[in-house]
């Protein structure tokens, strides 16, 4: 009884590290310039759109993307919009939205 008490903590306190660190912005990889270092503005259009910025990921193909991020409207740029309401800046249909419950459209 104690051993799956010791287990479903561990289990639990390692899902809870995994989440925490699948949602914490990362900056793209510096080379080296300012421009590299310089964080991007919200995505603002017409409409006035609002945006967290969650940062960016460099993408299997060395492209450094947008994470998915909590707006208003869909945002400029925008390919999918996940399950749990943010919308997706990826660049292919493989992983998108992976962490957020899937594709619930395509833009």
């Amino acid at each position: 009884m104690q051993l799956r008490r010791v287990l479903a903590v561990l289990t639990l306190s390692l899902l809870l590290s995994q989440q925490l660190l699948t949602q914490t912005p990362t900056q793209a990889p510096s080379s080296g310039s300012s421009a590299a270092q310089t964080s991007r503005a919200p995505h603002n259009d017409a409409a006035k759109t609002k945006c967290t910025d969650n940062g960016t990921y460099v993408n299997s193909k060395g492209q450094t993307v947008p994470r998915p991020e909590n707006c208003s409207a869909p945002p400029k740029g925008a390919t999918a919009q996940c399950r749990d309401g943010t919308y997706s800046f990826s660049k292919s249909r493989r992983g998108t939205c992976s962490h957020h419950g899937g594709v619930a459209k395509w833009l």
